[in-house]
């Protein structure tokens, strides 16, 4: 047998062609379901986020810097960590709200 014949009887005559492709779909389909899908509406909160902090809130950067924020710039925060030290940050550098996880700042926990 060679191979030539394995190839001919593998392909059968009258067989669906949806049929041998019908599993990789699928496979398309759960993966944009289960991967895809969840991370752009992730990305999209967090963009939405961003665009509603203001002045006052308390935030965590993603270097775990934990402040207030003292000053919105088109691209950039400054937040205050402690009295009079404020640092400026990139709104990407936020990765979330502070206010609702902690109630105090560690500013206010040295006092």
């Amino acid at each position: 047998m060679t191979i030539s014949n394995v190839l001919l009887m593998a392909q059968q005559p009258g067989q669906n062609p949806l049929s041998t492709f019908l599993p990789l779909v699928l496979i398309a389909v759960v993966f944009y379901f289960f991967m895809i899908r969840p991370q752009t509406k992730k990305m999209k909160d967090q963009k939405k986020f961003i665009e509603e902090l203001k002045k006052g809130d308390k935030v965590v950067t993603i270097g775990g810097i934990q402040g207030k924020i003292a000053e919105v710039a088109p691209d950039t925060f400054l937040i205050e960590v402690d009295h009079n030290v404020r640092i400026r940050v990139l709104r990407s550098a936020i990765s979330l709200d502070n206010s609702k996880a902690a109630n105090t700042t560690p500013s206010e926990d040295l006092k």
